[in-house]
């Protein structure tokens, strides 16, 4: 389990980059979430955007999830197939979320620390912000493994753990 909301990893492939970005852009959709028609199609697992060399790319919910991962991918061509560097990681707005209570949580412990001497609240505002932080983190490694499983699956890769 990593300490950040961030997971890499390389992935070794015999298909070539065309088939890859090929066989990903099958299982992807480009969504508008302003239009209903377009988050219609039920053939897709990812949602985003497959480009010339890369793919930006999120795992399709039904249901708003906070913590699910932005999976970023470059492909590089190999004389025998190509490697993907992967990233997995957190949505702009769920990284402003926690950081914003972050800061207030501890500007709260400070408040207690500093101003008005109260060490139960200031130790109770540090707890919270570990809780929110850990929590944070677990339900994001457990998106990035059911995002990688999907991602694996689709692009038949083995799974190695």
């Amino acid at each position: 389990m990593n300490l950040l909301p961030h997971h890499s990893e390389i992935l070794v492939s015999v298909f070539s980059k065309k088939e890859v970005l090929s066989q990903l852009n099958k299982v992807t959709v480009e969504v508008n979430y302003l239009d209903r028609r377009s988050q219609q199609n039920r053939d897709s697992f990812f949602n985003g955007i497959v480009g010339q060399s890369g793919f930006r790319i999120s795992k399709v919910v039904n249901r708003g999830d906070t913590f699910l991962p932005l999976l970023l991918g470059k492909v590089e061509e190999t004389p025998r197939g190509c490697i993907l560097f992967l990233q997995y990681k957190l949505f702009p707005g769920a990284i402003f979320f926690l950081s914003f209570w972050t800061v207030i949580l501890l500007a709260t412990a400070v408040f207690y620390i500093l101003i008005t001497p109260n060490y139960l609240y200031a130790t109770a505002a540090v707890g919270l912000t570990a809780i929110n932080y850990f929590i944070a983190l677990f339900f994001f490694n457990r998106q990035v493994k059911s995002s990688r499983e999907i991602f694996h699956k689709h692009l038949n890769f083995q799974m190695k753990d």
